[in-house]
């Protein structure tokens, strides 16, 4: 069962344009994120999946590997598909159960340990089911109120069984009789860490699918996936991610940076 990451990594980002080749302790962001997942056990190989030839040439120019994709995809997903297509055409050995892993490329401050973790859950998932119709993903516990609130960061809430029930930029779940005290907090918050894992053949069945009216509301791909029955498996991580989606984002991860690496 081959396992590979894929990085997707768009050069025109609404708020940071150019993102990936932003420089975090003198080192573009992108290569921060590619050399988590290559020294990460479990993985094969890792690709960056771009829409820009800088970005192709930045990832070179560190020894590493990019595909050039189209710059209209609506999700690292979809992009992360055409990436998987191109490698197969070009006689890579990706069966239906060979496991993607998708890593975002604005998460400098992602642990091996949790793609190694995300990747242990894949191959469990795959041995109960024998269609390997899931995806998997990670979340961490929130403790601070103002996580909570923040439309920035995604929430989760999951059954008894580990699949997510939902996702959300909103606080979820709602806490009705706490909030009337005026205390929103609960036991229940969780924070989605954007990593995902698929098999090959549920990544293509994914894309096949149109942007789901939920996906659309809260500009969260995985809901599209639920949307339409696939069920994503969700396992908890005691590690936490940041996410640079502005320049401000970027100035904080530089003074936090050696306590997350």
């Amino acid at each position: 069962m081959v396992t590979i990451c894929i990085i997707p990594a768009r050069f025109a980002s609404t708020r940071f344009p150019g993102k990936p080749l932003a420089l975090l302790q003198k080192k573009p962001l992108i290569q921060h994120v590619y050399e988590k997942a290559k020294i990460s056990h479990f993985i094969d190989d890792v690709f960056v999946a771009t829409d820009d030839e800088r970005i192709l040439k930045c990832v070179e120019s560190f020894g590493g590997k990019a595909i050039i994709t189209s710059k209209i995809h609506p999700s690292g997903t979809d992009r992360i598909a055409e990436a998987v297509d191109s490698l197969i055409k070009k006689g890579y050995n990706l069966e239906g159960d060979s496991i993607v892993i998708n890593v975002q490329g604005d998460e400098p401050m992602i642990k091996p340990e949790m793609i190694e973790q995300l990747v242990k859950l894949m191959k469990e998932g795959y041995n109960v089911d024998e269609t390997s119709q899931l995806i998997g993903t990670l979340v961490t516990k929130i403790d601070d109120e103002k996580i909570f609130k923040n439309p920035n960061i995604v929430k989760a809430v999951f059954d008894e069984n580990g699949y997510a029930l939902y996702f959300s930029r909103s606080p979820i779940p709602f806490d009705r009789e706490k909030f009337i005290k005026g205390d929103s907090t609960n036991n229940f918050m969780y924070k989605h860490i954007g990593i995902y894992g698929y098999t090959v053949e549920i990544l293509k069945k994914f894309v096949t699918l149109p942007q789901s009216t939920l996906e659309k509301i809260e500009s969260l791909e995985q809901l599209r996936a639920l949307e339409n029955g696939i069920k994503i498996k969700v396992d908890i991580t005691d590690y936490d991610s940041f996410g640079i989606d502005t320049p401000e984002d970027l100035e904080v991860a530089e003074k936090c940076l050696n306590t997350y690496l």
